[in-house]
Parts: C-alpha cells; structure tokens; sequence
C-alpha cells in the first residue's frame, strides 16, 4: 500500500479569496501562483466565465513543509460546528503560564486580522484558545 505524502485541506466558503488571504496572514502562507498558461490571476478571471470568477483559491506555505490550502466557493453558507478544524500551534513545548502567553499573543495579532476569540481552555497547565476565522470556521490557538 502506498504512503500519501501531500494533502491539502478544503474549505467550502462565501469568498475564496478573501479567506485565503486571511489564512495567508495567519499562517505566513502566500497566495498560489495563477494557473499554468496565464500571466496573472486577472487574466485567468477574464477567461472564465462570470458566474465563476472568484470560484476559488489557494494558498501554500513558502516552505513547502505545510500542505496547500484550497477555498471554493459554495451557494449555501456555513450552519452548523466544524467536524474538522485547523490548530494553530504556537505553543508546542509550552506549559503553563508561558504557554497561555504565547497563545494570548497570538490572538492579539489575529482578532485584528478579523478573527474571532470564543473561549479559552486552560487548566493551569495546558491551554487552547478557540477561535473563529472571518467566515466562521472554528479553529485553536494550540
């Protein structure tokens, strides 16, 4: 049996682009380059037809260690919790005070991004922060 090495994580969203840029901030990720045959994403947008420009997005780490981002657009908005949601980790190796530290600085720098802050999950020795992007997919400061 083969071992899968990459995999990208896909979310259906309102608007694709504007989910990925904020994921791009959050993760230190870029935007992914235009498809091949075109110079810019403006001129991938002019070949397609109107109802699908803006249909989706990507971005990918710089590094090539992380896995690819994807955001498709999708008619129906999002309505119940996320079965499956990304944690953030800054606080790998962290206990304690220390750890809560590093996750509440992490989250000063996302609220401003337009993330959302729910709660904080901390029992003296280990802590997340849950959070909400800008389109309300949950995920963790962890």
């Amino acid at each position: 049996m083969s071992t899968i090495r990459k995999f990208q994580v896909t979310f259906d969203c309102a608007e694709p682009e504007r989910l990925a840029r904020f994921w791009c901030d959050v993760l230190g990720y870029v935007l992914s380059p235009p498809p091949a045959g075109f110079a810019t994403w403006d001129d991938y947008h002019r070949s397609r037809a109107p109802e699908d420009r803006g249909a989706w997005s990507a971005c990918v780490d710089p590094s090539g260690a992380g896995p690819r981002l994807f955001f498709q657009r999708v008619p129906e908005g999002k309505a119940v919790k996320n079965r499956v949601h990304l944690d953030v980790r800054v606080g790998t190796g962290l206990v304690g005070e220390e750890r809560l530290a590093a996750l509440e600085a992490e989250c000063a720098r996302l609220v401003p991004l337009g993330a959302v802050r729910v709660r904080l999950l901390y029992d003296g020795h280990d802590s997340c922060i849950a959070m909400r992007d800008i389109e309300g997919n949950e995920f963790c400061i962890d």
